[in-house]
């Protein structure tokens, strides 16, 4: 018996504001960064609503530059619901790109690789099927914000 191949549905296009970087050094785990999450949107046909401030990026960069993402954070559904949203993930490229997002400078996000998978946790009944998925998206670093799109596994 064949298994099924898996396909990609549109959840939802997030914007995350992002807070001033916290530099912690080299640290135990590695060069740590923490990037404060100040606010934000989620627009999609299955859920929409705001990105609450709170949460964070509690990154690692490593030495070619190579960034590990690990947020956790929450939003808040247009029907007021609470839903937790944890990502992980990797954004990487060739050191002169990853030196200019650093910098803050807008670049093409073909030219680097920035994939996060996420995972929600909520107890609101009409977003419990959140929990039961699996999500990957496709991100974007501007200066203040990440912007990116996220997919269900089908």
């Amino acid at each position: 018996m064949t298994l099924p191949v898996p396909g990609l549905e549109f959840l939802a296009h997030v914007e995350v504001e992002l807070g001033e970087l916290l530099d912690l050094g080299v640290t135990d785990a590695g060069h740590r960064r923490i990037v404060p999450i100040v606010g934000g949107t989620v627009t999609g046909e299955r859920f929409s609503g705001v990105v609450l401030p709170g949460g964070a990026d509690w990154q690692v960069v490593h030495d070619d530059g190579a960034v590990t993402i690990d947020t956790r954070y929450t939003l808040r559904a247009d029907d007021g619901a609470l839903v937790h949203i944890r990502t992980s993930g990797v954004r990487s490229g060739p050191r002169a790109v990853l030196d200019a997002l650093g910098r803050g400078e807008d670049v093409d996000p073909s030219a680097y690789y920035f994939r996060v998978c996420a995972t929600f946790e909520t107890a609101a009944p009409q977003h419990r099927w959140m929990t039961r998925v699996l999500t990957v998206a496709v991100a974007r670093r501007r200066a203040t914000a990440v912007v990116y799109d996220a997919y269900t596994v089908t």
